[in-house]
């Protein structure tokens, strides 16, 4: 009896490349789903190291009866300023973020956020993660202008010093600073003095996305400042002047480093490098909140809630979240 020999059988050419391409588009489907997955992530990260720095805020107030400053220039003893430059509320903030070990080695004095040779050296190739958006691009590290050879970090959350339209501001070199909000030159504000309520003003807001577009590169060759911590770093504070706005060096060098005084609405990116727009690169006073977040940024309010403000939001309705005693009546979205 014959019998028929089995044969194995196999893709043919025409087989496998349609098994190939279901592959290529099951991945193509997958991959922007990891995408939102992480990215989601990365926004929870970000509204939780807002939350901290909250926290920390609350409890620096618990300690000293008042919000740290915003800025301010070192001083000898209380009123007498013995330097410019001094350091700013990241730097205040560091016991309650547990970053004590740098704060309890900081010296306040001889321009404490800026040049000072003592200091840099705790801070130097650092990265402090509360202080930094997940999703950022900005760069990880950048070498201090003021500090040759050595590497600060890129922070992303900047203290709300006030508005453009508030009636405390002063008009310089850097564009509009204010101090109608909670952290601005050279403040103290207390909790008794948000008369707005803590759960309607902004106290810390986000820029972590670059301000310059591709016609106006923000690295090229060197250093531009991007964010309003400028190219001095996370811990610089501000002149040599006791005073706040509007007195606060009105028509001179207001530049009010790791604060942002609310002038033009979320992302809104690409803007040229203006000193008078307060958009300029040592350091605009101006330079807009931003993210890499979709739609918007996160914002943390005074009474340590954070909230996700749309691009959408209405400029005149933002700055009104940025002043804690304006008596305006905002409703969000």
């Amino acid at each position: 009896m014959r019998h028929s020999s089995s044969r194995r059988s196999g893709f043919t050419l025409i087989e496998l490349l349609v098994v190939i391409a279901i592959i290529a588009i099951l991945i193509g489907l997958l991959l922007p789903a990891v995408q939102k997955v992480r990215e989601a992530a990365a926004r929870a990260k970000c509204s939780n190291n807002l939350k901290q720095l909250g926290l920390a805020l609350h409890a620096y107030h618990d300690t000293y009866g008042k919000m740290p400053a915003g800025c301010a220039p070192d001083f000898s003893s209380p009123g007498v300023v013995s330097a410019s430059w001094g350091s700013s509320w990241k730097v205040w903030i560091l016991p309650y973020i547990e970053q004590g070990n740098i704060f309890s080695k900081w010296t306040f004095a001889s321009s404490s956020g800026y040049s000072n040779g003592n200091n840099i050296q705790y801070i130097n190739n650092i990265t402090i993660p509360t202080y930094r958006c997940p999703s950022s691009i900005l760069p990880d590290f950048y070498t201090a202008s003021n500090n040759a050879g050595y590497f600060e970090m890129f922070s992303t959350y900047h203290g709300i010093a006030g508005s453009a339209i508030d009636s405390t501001i002063c008009s310089g070199g850097a564009g509009i600073v204010s101090a109608g909000g909670i952290l601005f030159p050279n403040s103290a504000v207390k909790m008794t003095d948000i008369t707005d309520g803590t759960s309607n003003t902004l106290l810390v807001g986000e820029q972590s996305n670059q301000l310059r577009d591709a016609n106006n590169a923000i690295i090229t060759g060197g250093f531009t400042a991007i964010t309003s911590q400028g190219p001095h770093g996370w811990t610089m504070g501000a002149n040599g002047s006791a005073s706040q706005p509007p007195a606060y060096f009105s028509g001179g060098d207001n530049r009010a480093f790791n604060t942002i005084t609310i002038r033009y609405s979320i992302n809104q990116i690409g803007m040229s490098n203006n000193c008078s727009a307060g958009t300029c690169d040592n350091t605009g006073s101006n330079i807009p909140l931003s993210s890499l977040h979709t739609g918007g940024a996160n914002m943390l309010f005074a009474d340590g809630s954070v909230s996700f403000l749309s691009n959408s939001l209405p400029l005149l309705t933002l700055q009104q979240l940025a002043t804690r005693s304006g008596g305006e009546v905002v409703t969000l979205p």
